[in-house]
């Protein structure tokens, strides 16, 4: 049995369409499938890539800032510390002061009481001496 002449042009209509249509679309439209697929590739990587490098950034910016604070700490501490000694001189100084007006002070009260007592015995002296002459009528 042969063939009809009609089935090989359908094969040959056939492959010439399979031919034309995977050279005019099918190739066109892989490259163009393959052509975002690597597209999408790339800017997932870039994706990743921007992410790691703003993850390094945020950590290097918290490790920046870790040690400007740890800086500004170290120099709030100098300066109270600093402040702490001008206070705990300017205390001694004062307390100094004061002892020594309290001393100076102390020892100008008792001169001025010792000079008061002798006054004092002095003029009790003096008065003893009258009210014994009044008393017993005596003239000096």
């Amino acid at each position: 049995m042969i063939p009809d002449l009609s089935v090989l042009w359908v094969i040959a209509i056939f492959m010439l369409c399979v031919f034309v249509l995977n050279t005019l679309i099918f190739q066109p439209i892989l490259h163009v499938i393959e052509s975002r697929a690597g597209a999408v590739r790339d800017a997932r990587e870039l994706a990743t890539s921007a992410a790691q490098k703003a993850s390094d950034a945020s950590e290097q910016f918290d490790r920046t800032l870790t040690a400007a604070r740890a800086e500004v700490y170290q120099q709030l501490d100098d300066a109270r510390r600093t402040a702490l000694d001008k206070r705990a001189a300017v205390m001694a100084e004062t307390k100094g002061e004061a002892e020594s007006a309290l001393a100076d002070a102390t020892s100008r009260l008792i001169a001025q009481a010792s000079a008061a007592r002798a006054a004092l015995e002095s003029e009790a002296t003096n008065l003893a001496s009258e009210i014994v002459n009044r008393v017993l009528g005596r003239t000096a």
